[in-house]
């Protein structure tokens, strides 16, 4: 919650319920100001991911040793894999499908903001070891189920742009131009899969973020609720720490419904990326959860500074 505004001095300038609106309008702006920029620091890294998820590996492996001393094959890291594409498309080539993808991080922002608005979670009251278990986890799943709310919502309304923004990407795979805009390319999802191609991918995007949720926010409630003191002076930092470091191990977790989800957004679109020997045309996100499975492969592309070169990719890298 906002801090309360000071009282306006006198001679005209706006009241308490005049600047509230307003302030809050400057801080949802700014919101979506500094998600935008965020994601156009990062995308150079979700470019680079996202080529690995499909299994593009233009570069051979280099010999490495592990911890042990012994020597390993590593497939290229991001630097060097950024380095590739920099030599191939120019530096501009980093943010390829960015445009897209700055659309659909301000439509999540945006339609976040809308939901709280429309819908207020009244202030709770602190969780602490003071409250029995049924007390304190009613609070802890009236806020995840709002959360959640909110979450849901927003990647249904900005995984449109999602989709585009993936498949623009994949087409450095193929050399492809089918994606060039985001109008011409909503124009041809449009016309080829109708509206549910705006949609693919996104019921293991969902599970994902709802697993997330649920997994990150009761963990982080039992350990800061039974293991942390609230006499403890430093009782709130290590609080917000805990879940920090919770959201990192379950984002592991749930690592393998983001790979599935960005996988089906460019499965079978026509792109070289979506297509075999990269994948089979999967019939469901379920099929392809199966694939990845058998392959061992369900966390390729979460680690993109020490990827061990399996010995078939190293044998036989893909062009």
């Amino acid at each position: 919650p906002l801090p309360p505004l000071a009282r306006a001095p006198p001679g005209g300038a706006a009241g308490p319920a005049e600047a509230g609106p307003a302030r809050a309008e400057g801080a949802e702006g700014l919101f979506v100001v500094l998600g935008a920029g965020l994601a156009a620091a990062s995308h150079p890294l979700l470019y680079v991911k996202l080529l690995v998820q499909v299994g593009h590996e233009p570069l051979p492996p280099t010999v490495g040793r592990n911890v042990l001393g012994r020597k390993v094959l590593y497939l290229p890291g991001f630097f060097t894999y950024g380095g590739h594409i920099v030599e191939v498309d120019g530096k501009r080539g980093l943010f390829r499908g960015l445009a897209p993808r700055l659309i659909s991080s301000t439509l999540s922002t945006i339609t976040r903001g809308s939901l709280k608005k429309a819908f207020p979670l009244e202030d709770m009251e602190h969780v602490s070891n003071k409250d029995d278990v049924k007390t304190s986890l009613r609070k802890v799943v009236k806020e995840t189920s709002h959360e959640m709310m909110m979450q849901c919502v927003s990647r249904v309304v900005s995984h449109p742009l999602h989709v585009i923004s993936m498949r623009c990407m994949v087409q450095f795979v193929g050399r492809e131009v089918k994606y060039s805009g985001v109008f011409s390319a909503i124009g041809r999802i449009l016309k080829e899969e109708g509206l549910l191609g705006f949609f693919v991918g996104l019921v293991p995007h969902i599970l994902g973020d709802v697993i997330f949720l649920w997994c990150c926010n009761l963990l982080a409630h039992f350990i800061n609720t039974y293991a942390v003191d609230d006499n403890f002076s430093q009782a709130s930092v290590i609080r917000s720490y805990t879940k920090f470091v919770m959201g990192i191990a379950v984002s592991m977790l749930t690592y393998p419904f983001l790979l599935v989800g960005d996988l089906m957004a460019v499965n079978n679109c026509g792109l070289r990326a979506g297509l075999p020997p990269y994948a089979p045309a999967f019939t469901s996100w379920i099929h392809c959860w199966r694939y990845l499975s058998a392959q061992g492969q369900l966390f390729r592309g979460s680690s993109l500074l020490f990827r061990r070169a399996p010995m078939p990719a190293a044998c036989f890298p893909i062009d």
